[in-house]
């Protein structure tokens, strides 16, 4: 699969109260906007796990709305670490919790 120039990859961790509030649903929304692939995930030791793919402009937007959070939610800290993008995703979606 050809991978375009300007395609990167965010993997970002969100701390704070961010399960049992809609949070990743509201991150899914977010990211479809945004015309991003990857996925979003609670973790087991109380955060949201995120990979997302797309323009590097669109991803940095995608970490700004996420550190807003939801109505519900309550962000501490997001930690956000760029890599190389694969291309593997068609579209964004919420994955089982690990």
């Amino acid at each position: 699969m050809m991978i375009a120039e300007n395609l990167q990859r965010m993997h970002i961790r969100v701390y704070g109260h961010v399960q049992g509030v809609g949070f990743r649903y509201f991150t899914m929304t977010a990211a479809a906007k945004l015309k991003l692939t990857g996925w979003v995930r609670n973790r087991r030791d109380g955060f949201v796990e995120v990979v997302a793919e797309g323009d590097l402009e669109k991803l940095e937007k995608l970490a700004r709305i996420m550190k807003q959070g939801n109505n519900s939610s309550s962000v501490r800290e997001i930690k956000a670490d760029l890599q190389e993008a694969s291309g593997e995703y068609g579209s964004f979606f919420v994955r089982p919790t690990l």
